[in-house]
């Protein structure tokens, strides 16, 4: 099995914490890096507070990821306040960076002639998305106006990107995407699942450790759709390696293993 980069996701926003928004963006996230070989290793969701979301990071760098990707606070509102939380994570000083400034300025000039408005005020919330911690770089948002964040803190990377999906998703993908590429080292995730009537999870769990244990490198996982006595179980079968040839054939081999064993215990298999 290929050596995982590892990384961390922290999502911010109170929206989150009381069930106001569905955290989307976590999901997204988890799901492009785990198929770019770096399986997440931790999601964390914090609150508008500069202490939170400063200490969410600080206690992601005491495990030494390779990536942190922080979601959400970085807009013009006062209750955006992931930057100021970065900042006090690592110690730096907030300061007006002229580059974020300049992306921050175009983008209000082409709302503005959009408009056939001839001028444009740099406000205060305008500026506030251009003040970001000293030693950081801005990275353009093409669909939207706050800037996002790179910082490197010795052997990790922290990232932190626009809570709105759309605009996280583009630079996810423009940015990130190539880098969590390359530090995977050509590692890819396949995965696989088949669908199972007629036998309860208890009774397919020793069948599952049975596989397992000729598969170690295969995570296999039952996800229950039914009710306990009118069963309907779907079986997720998944493995990381640089051989996406050789993965194939070990999912396929380690699904033959488990069907054969369900349908000996009176089970019925489906694959889709």
């Amino acid at each position: 099995m290929a050596a995982e980069a590892k990384t961390e996701i922290i999502s911010v926003g109170n929206e989150l914490l009381i069930g106001k928004v569905l955290n989307t963006n976590a999901q997204f996230l988890a799901k492009r890096s785990t198929t770019l070989g770096n399986t997440p290793a931790r999601i964390t969701v914090v609150a508008d507070n500069v202490n939170e979301i400063s200490n969410a990071i600080k206690e992601a760098l005491r495990r030494k990821p390779r990536f942190i990707i922080i979601t959400g606070g970085l807009g013009p509102t006062s209750d955006d306040k992931t930057l100021q939380g970065i900042a006090k994570a690592l110690k730096r000083k907030l300061a007006v960076n002229t580059k974020a400034l300049n992306m921050v300025k175009k983008k209000y000039e082409a709302y503005a002639r959009t408009e056939n408005v001839k001028t444009i005020e740099l406000t205060p919330p305008r500026i506030k998305m251009a003040t970001i911690p000293e030693k950081t770089k801005p990275i353009e948002n093409p669909v939207g106006t706050a800037p996002a964040l790179r910082a490197t803190i010795n052997e990790t990377t922290i990232f932190a990107l626009p809570g709105v999906p759309t605009e996280m998703e583009a630079i996810f993908e423009d940015t990130v995407a190539p880098l969590l590429g390359r530090a995977s080292k050509g590692a890819a995730f396949s995965e696989k699942s088949i669908y199972v009537n007629g036998i309860m999870e208890s009774t397919l769990a020793p069948l599952i450790d049975i596989v397992t244990q000729k598969n170690p490198e295969i995570y296999i996982k039952s996800h229950p759709k039914g009710e306990e006595n009118r069963p309907n179980i779907e079986i997720h079968f998944s493995i990381t390696t640089t051989n996406n040839d050789k993965s194939k054939e070990r999912l396929q081999a380690a699904i033959d293993q488990l069907s054969q064993l369900i349908t000996a215990n009176n089970g019925e298999v489906f694959c889709p």
